[in-house]
């Protein structure tokens, strides 16, 4: 079981969001990361600056992973369309 340890950004970042049941949900969400490599919805990235990511609805917790798990950032993703390209 690892450890799961978050940086001050993503703190703030978790702590930004205005939704208090979307803040749960995805701090709940990560907490499936302590069965890492053995979890759903984990992604490993190529050529991006963080190693992994992890899916939770719209948004993304981007994290690493060495001898624990750091998470590093949450990010939103926007929707997509014709001109996103």
């Amino acid at each position: 079981m690892n450890a799961i340890q978050w940086t001050p950004k993503a703190t703030r970042q978790l702590r930004k969001l205005k939704d208090p049941e979307l803040r749960k949900r995805i701090y709940r969400g990560t907490q499936v990361l302590t069965d890492f490599p053995h979890c759903q919805g984990v992604k490993q990235l190529v050529n991006y600056r963080y190693a992994y990511r992890l899916r939770i609805g719209n948004y993304r917790v981007f994290f690493e992973f060495a001898s624990e798990i750091k998470v590093v950032s949450i990010e939103e993703v926007k929707k997509r369309d014709e001109r996103t390209y």
